[in-house]
């Protein structure tokens, strides 16, 4: 069985308040099964790809708060660094930790309240300019919101607890006002998560030594659940028929794939061109229709992207499904690899690269001299050849299978897309001009 190692990050989660700005708040939660059974994640790291950051919730934190600001006319003299963090950890087992920030000495009144808005626990103190942080303790019930209060600046944060307990009583606990230096760094350090609508996030859950991932770019409150089961029909959806053709289905982890290459549209000439003419064309190799039912279509780029240029767009998959990008075979790569991960720089790199993710994605028949690989997470790719042009045609059965992804490079008027080779165990990552043919499988959407 391929083990993965895991990478273990503590990174409290925190959300900036800034009064110059209109503050808006997403809430991601996570959970995770195996199959249907439930999993308790390890840890949850957050990777902002648009902007380059991360931060990691470390279980019971099984919540990602994230602040987004719309900038608003304001007086810049009533600009305020008056802060408040979100507690930790959030959701809440026995007790947690609220920490927040004054720029002046002053009266600071804390106020909970529960989901109906009734008061049910209040202090008030005098603290000086600094860090201060409270411990506090719920009792029944399972939300709650703390509202902080300095001079006429007021914040709140919403607290979760994790399970229902016998504690009548909410009790706050002040702690100190003086934060340890590595504390601080703590803070400082989760400040620099930013996040701005159209963000693209790369979520990677840890679960013992298995890892599984997924990305999207959320615009509201999301729950997302990850799959760690690999090599089973995806759950509830053990087959899917498309234009008169059953398609099986197989679940690597929080992806669902089609177990078999796209086969859609009408058989064209490989000495003809596909063209935008609202009939979908494809290409069988050697222009033999046992070809096409064997190992799929072979389309062009424009073709099998209906002539869109949207990245994970549906293309000329079915409703529901849509045409893999670059950024979802990085994480199937980092998923089928044994030595490189989910989130590696290695899988941002040109022609062959990982370990042995290719070995794991092939068949275990019909590779040429030998090549044949483990497949081991239920993808079952053969070695169909590709497509070249209206002169050269088809070439290469046996040899490889390359696979378009739905991201181009429009630099080069070209498309990016993935190799599998008899001879290598690596992935092959390249681009190609959009007029050359390649098969494509199919992913479900989130």
């Amino acid at each position: 069985m391929i083990m993965k190692k895991k990478n273990v990050f503590l990174i409290l989660t925190f959300g900036l308040i800034i009064n110059t700005f209109a503050q808006n708040t997403l809430e991601l939660n996570f959970t995770a099964i195996d199959d249907t059974s439930f999993v308790q994640l390890d840890s949850i790291k957050v990777i902002n790809r648009t902007q380059e950051k991360d931060t990691v919730l470390y279980y019971p934190d099984t919540i990602l708060i994230l602040d987004y600001q719309v900038a608003v006319e304001e007086n810049r003299r009533d600009a305020s660094v008056f802060r408040i963090f979100q507690n930790y950890p959030n959701p809440v087992i026995d007790r947690t930790t609220i920490s927040f920030y004054i720029p002046e000495k002053d009266l600071v009144n804390l106020i909970v309240t529960d989901i109906f808005g009734q008061v049910i626990l209040k202090t008030r103190q005098i603290l000086n300019q600094g860090y201060h942080s409270y411990q506090f303790r719920p009792g029944y019930g399972n939300l709650f919101i703390l509202t902080c209060q300095w001079r006429d600046k007021s914040s709140s944060i919403k607290i979760v607890k994790a399970c229902t307990n016998t504690n009548n009583n909410n009790t706050f606990e002040y702690i100190k006002s003086e934060l340890s230096s590595h504390k601080l760094k703590v803070i400082e350090r989760n400040q620099q998560f930013q996040f701005d609508l159209g963000d693209k996030l790369l979520y990677i859950c840890y679960n013992d030594t298995l890892q599984s991932g997924l990305i999207d770019s959320p615009v509201e409150s999301q729950s997302y659940t990850f799959q760690f089961a690999s090599n089973i029909p995806c759950p509830g959806i053990p087959t899917i028929e498309y234009e008169g053709q059953v398609y099986n289905t197989v679940q690597i982890l929080s992806q669902c794939w089609m177990k078999e290459n796209l086969n859609v549209g009408t058989m064209i000439s490989g000495s003809e061109q596909m063209s935008n003419n609202g009939i979908i064309e494809k290409y069988c190799y050697n222009n033999e229709t046992d070809s096409c039912n064997k190992y799929g279509g072979i389309y062009q780029w424009n073709e099998m992207m209906s002539y869109t240029n949207q990245p994970e767009s549906q293309g000329i998959c079915p409703q529901g499904w849509h045409i893999p990008s670059d950024d979802e075979w990085k994480i199937l790569s980092g998923v089928t690899d044994s030595q490189y991960f989910i989130g590696d720089t290695i899988w941002n790199e040109w022609f062959y690269s990982g370990y042995d993710a290719a070995l794991n994605l092939k068949k275990n028949t019909e590779w040429y001299l030998g090549g044949n690989g483990t497949n081991y997470y239920g993808f079952s790719a053969l070695p169909g050849g590709a497509y070249f042009d209206t002169t050269i045609q088809f070439y290469n059965i046996g040899v490889y299978i390359l696979f378009w992804t739905s991201t181009e490079l429009s630099q080069y008027g070209s498309g990016i897309l993935r190799g599998l080779y008899s001879s290598e165990d690596m992935i092959f990552r390249d681009f190609n001009g959009k007029m050359t043919g390649n098969y494509v499988r199919c992913i479900k959407d989130n």
